[in-house]
This record gives structure tokens, sequence and C-alpha cells, in this order.
């Protein structure tokens, strides 16, 4: 039912099944085997439990099988001994054939060559041959990769999900489960700690040397010729060892060697490396294990240096949202110190800058305890042009009506550009003007001459007419 006759792989029968009605196979079942990132890494997806039914059967036949040799085996192992007792009795000679099963049966220990091979397997249990680095041949190395049964699994010293990484198919974590835990109650570390423990280190440092000199020229393979690689390696690091040391003489010779003894006395090892007694132990990771950690330095940053004559840093004072220095009340940073004449200033500085507030304040509000305008003031400066005039003002009533009469003749002028004194405005100098004062009548004068659009008895037309065309002003 779920394939064609084309594509069955059982041998075809010279009648069908379904025209003689023997050997009737049920239909096959098809599953589904979802091949997403979860049923790729999953070893036992599209697997039927149904199956595994025919390995026990299996098993239990072959075992009944052994057990039933058995029987046979010690039957006729009985069989011989007794025949063996009554030759003995007879006073007859035993034969030398009949000690032995064609040298399958041991009577010392009960076992035939068959049952040691069975245990001597069972002994080996776990142990994998394989080939290395060949395709048809080779050498062939043994790995066993089965834990002890008393040590906790790997995937048990963590249960959390984000923890170290656990392969089941090779059995192996290379991450440390527990990275925070005391060094002394972890038992595992990880597959990677023992990378870098014992001679893993070397064996890696070996093979880079082998990758590096191939790259460069030289004939040197580690897997065809490990023994010239590792000599070409140790005459590497002599070699290097010794340029090392021809450099380090060569700086001793040029600018001399402070720890070499003077006088003939050596400088003790206490002083000259700064050691001590203090002993600390610490992992891979650098954290402490045994002993006390060394202090370390407070800041990166240099501590307790003063620039600019400076008693304090910059920041150790604060006034009116702005930092300073503490002892001479100074805002502005990499400043020369002034100590406490620094300070004497910036305080009056505040009281004075106080007292302008005040009577700018008392001014506005007009206190009959406003100070009197002393002689000593500066005189009042001229209104900026375009600017308002106070209303409490006080203005020189001749000099207003200079200034109104000068405002008529500018605005009267000839019609052509030309103002008062017959002066054509178009041939004026550039920034002429930028010294002449505007005082207070010329701007109360060009307030009252200036023209208003807006003024509706501007127009002559309609306060001829009356007024504003039906409109009364209240």
């Amino acid at each position: 039912m779920t394939h064609k006759v084309k594509d069955c792989v059982e041998r075809p029968r010279a009648k069908g099944a379904k025209l003689t009605g023997k050997d009737i196979a049920p239909d096959e079942k098809i599953q589904s085997v979802e091949l997403d990132y979860e049923g790729k890494h999953d070893r036992y997806n599209g697997y039927d439990p149904a199956q595994y039914a025919r390995v026990v059967d299996r098993y239990e036949a072959i075992e009944a099988l052994k057990q039933q040799r058995l029987k046979e085996r010690e039957l006729a192992r009985t069989f011989r001994r007794e025949q063996k007792a009554r030759l003995r009795a007879e006073g007859g000679a035993v034969s030398s054939d009949s000690d032995s099963d064609g040298g399958a049966v041991d009577d010392a220990d009960g076992l035939d060559e068959e049952e040691k091979l069975a245990e001597s397997a069972a002994a080996e249990f776990g142990q994998v041959t394989r080939r290395v680095r060949s395709a048809g041949g080779g050498a062939s190395s043994s790995v066993r990769n089965l834990r002890i049964r008393e040590d906790t699994a790997k995937y048990l010293f963590n249960l959390d999900v984000e923890s170290a990484h656990y392969d089941p198919k090779t059995r192996s974590m290379r991450e440390d489960p527990t990275p925070n835990a005391a060094p002394g109650e972890r038992s595992f570390r990880g597959d990677n700690a023992y990378r870098r423990t014992g001679d893993a280190s070397a064996l890696t440092e070996l093979h880079v040397h082998a990758w590096e000199a191939g790259n460069h020229g030289q004939e040197v393979h580690l897997q065809a010729a490990p023994s010239a690689a590792e000599a070409l390696y140790k005459q590497f690091k002599a070699k290097k060892e010794s340029l090392n040391a021809n450099v380090k003489q060569a700086v001793r010779d040029k600018y001399g060697d402070a720890a070499a003894p003077q006088d003939g006395a050596l400088m003790p090892q206490e002083l000259l490396l700064g050691q001590s007694e203090v002993y600390a132990e610490y992992d891979a990771t650098g954290r402490l294990i045994k002993g006390v950690e060394k202090a370390v330095t407070r800041s990166r940053w240099e501590e307790d240096v003063y620039v600019g004559n400076h008693t304090s840093v910059w920041g150790s004072w604060w006034t009116a949202g702005q930092w300073g220095y503490k002892c001479c009340h100074s805002t502005v940073k990499h400043s020369y110190c002034t100590g406490a004449a620094g300070i004497h200033a910036s305080q009056e500085a505040e009281q004075r800058m106080a007292r302008n507030v005040a009577q700018v304040t008392q001014g506005r509000d007009g206190s009959a305890d406003a100070p009197p305008p002393s002689s000593m003031q500066q005189p009042l400066k001229t209104v900026t042009w375009g600017s308002d005039v106070a209303a409490d003002i006080q203005l020189d009533p001749q000099r207003l009506a200079a200034a109104l009469a000068r405002q008529e003749r500018e605005l009267q002028g000839d019609g052509q550009g030309r103002g008062a004194g017959g002066l054509d405005e178009r041939k004026r100098g550039y920034n002429s003007l930028s010294e002449a004062a505007v005082t207070e009548e010329d701007m109360e004068a060009w307030r009252q001459k200036r023209s208003r659009g807006d003024d509706p008895l501007a127009d002559p037309s309609k306060t001829a007419g009356g007024g504003t065309d039906g409109y009364e002003y209240v």
C-alpha cells in the first residue's frame, strides 16, 4: 500500500500474494521525522522502540543455547570423571586421551577456552580501537571512554540549562560547570583544564612550530617525521635562548646592571625584587586560592598631586552651581592659587553683588528708604536708539523743543532724499552717525513725530467727512 511494484525491495514471486493469499505482509508505517534543530541533534529521532524487542529475543535465544551447551558439557565432564574413577578402582591405567576433550577442558578452573575468551572480552569492555590518520592502514590506538560508575556524571554537577555545554555523544564538557564555586569544592573543572596542564601545552607549541616552519619553506611534518620535527624544535628553542641571552648581555654592557654585586657585596633579594615571605596561590582564571592577595593601587590616576600652588584638588568646593578649589574659592580650573586673599576677594565680590541687587530692587519698588544718588555717581548713559524710555524719566523742555524742531526739519526735507541743511542722505558716509549720541529728548521727539498707520484720525478724508464713517468715539 505504501509503494509501487517497481519500488519494492522484496523478491518478486511467481504469483502475487493477493492471488494466492499467502505471505500477506502488513502495511508499512511511515513515520514523519522532523528535521529541525533539535531533531537533527537527537540521536534517537525516528527510532521505533518496538524494534528493541527483536534484540531482546535474539539475546534470550543466544543465552538459552549457551545454557544448554553448558549443561551438555557438564554432563560430559561428569561422565568422564566417573569413568576415570571406575578405571582406577579396577586397577587399570588411565589413558591420556581420556584426560582431555580435544584440549578444550581444564579441570583446574572448570573453564574452556571459549569461556576464557568471553571473560577477556568482558574485561576489555569500553575499549575502542581506531585508526590514526590512515585510510587503509596505519597505527592503531586504544581509547577508553568509560567513566567509573561511582563518580558523578558531568552533566549532574550543574543542572542549570545556561551552564557549560555537555555533548552526550562524546561525553565531553569542555567548560567549567561550576566556575563560581570554591576551588577546594570543585571535583571537575572541565575538559579544557586538562588541555592546559602536563605536556598538552608543550605538544601544542610543537604543532605550532611545525606549521610555521612549513610555511617558511622548511621540510618538516609532525605526523610524517615526528622525531625530526621535535629535534628541529629543540634546536630552535636553543638558538632563541642564546639570542635572548646575547641581547641581555649587550644591554647590560651598554647601560650597566644595577642588580649586579657592587664592591663584592650583593644587594639582598628582598630589597632588590621586593620579595617577601607572603605566599599567594592563584588558579588559571586569576582568582586567589591560598594566601593573602597583594594590595593593589587604589586608582589608575595619580592621587594627592596638586598643581598651581593649590593645597586642595579641583572639585573640593562648590558654590552657586560651580565647582572650584577649597583653598582659594577659585572656580577657574588650572588657575594659580591665591590663598586667603582669593577667599577674601570672592567674599567681597559676593557682598557687592548682593548690594547692587538690593539697590536695583529698591529703586524699582520706589521705596523711600532708597539712598540718594551721590555726586560721585557716573552720569547717566544716553538711551540706545530703539529702546523704551522709563515712565518716570525727567525731560528738559528746552531740549525737547529743539529736538521736535530738528525732527520736523528732517521729516520735511526737499523730497529728494535731502534732509535738514540740504545734506543728501544718499551721499552720507558709512558709519557717519556711529558717534552721534541719542538723548531722551530725541527719542521723545521721534515718538511724537513718527507716522502711525493704524490711527483712524490720521486719514484727512475721514476726518473731513465727520469722523469715522458713522463710528463715534467714547
